[in-house]
């Protein structure tokens, strides 16, 4: 049995699952990648899924809209010069979900962070453009798809910026039943004046107890104004 030579370049695999920097950044361009539309809606979020290159050279982009005003939405979609043929393929009472293809115009970003080395983690409309929570192996990275960013003329703004962590979940630094939380007791009104739902029916609602509640919610809490003050 022939042993075969190990290519150095390709003989282990390197690891920044312990190290990196995890980032949210602010992008605004007047053609990036459906911005026309964001600019013109008035309430709720989009959140980009993926595009995919299809072989006849088009681009088709996904995209999730929530609790948006849905007539003004798709009236948006159908003025905006960044995408074409957009279709309304999923939908339900407080998100809908669509594709579009991509026109020349469209200024494009994500090939920009995967070839620093970054992944992203979230991707969703913010107050004047895309909102990006993407991970860096390390602070050059960063600073490569900034600069790749002012050549294009990309504003970019990083609202966010800290070390990552080994076994990093995908909001902020909260733990899955630390996110959950959070999403359940923001849903139900708990942070709401006055409060929408008591300690104790999260509680209830969660199956756990309120103490359980009690000390989540700081730990929580904590953590994001750690992160993000």
């Amino acid at each position: 049995m022939s042993t075969q030579p190990v290519d150095p370049e390709h003989g282990s695999i390197r690891s920044f699952a312990t190290t990196g920097i995890v980032a949210e950044i602010e992008l605004d361009h007047e053609d990036l990648v459906l911005q026309p539309t964001l600019q013109r809606l008035s309430a709720g979020r989009i959140e980009l899924e993926y595009w995919s290159e299809l072989e006849d050279g088009r681009t088709m982009v996904f995209f999730v809209a929530e609790s948006a005003p849905f007539d003004a939405l798709e009236q948006a979609l159908e003025a905006d010069p960044t995408v074409t043929n957009p279709v309304r393929v999923e939908q339900y009472p407080r998100k809908r979900v669509y594709r579009a293809t991509l026109t020349d115009l469209a200024v494009r970003f994500t090939s920009q962070i995967v070839a620093n080395g970054g992944r992203i983690l979230t991707l969703s409309s913010g107050h004047s453009g895309w909102v990006i929570r993407t991970r860096f192996p390390d602070r050059d990275g960063l600073v490569a798809f900034n600069q790749a960013c002012d050549d294009r003329d990309i504003s970019v703004h990083v609202n966010h910026l800290r070390l990552a962590k080994p076994d990093e979940p995908t909001v902020v630094g909260l733990t899955e039943k630390q996110e959950e939380l959070l999403s359940v007791a923001y849903e139900a009104g708990y942070f709401n004046v006055p409060r929408g739902i008591s300690q104790d029916e999260l509680a209830e609602k969660l199956g756990v107890s309120k103490s359980a509640v009690s000390q989540r919610l700081r730990r929580a809490m904590n953590e994001l104004c750690e992160t993000s003050l």
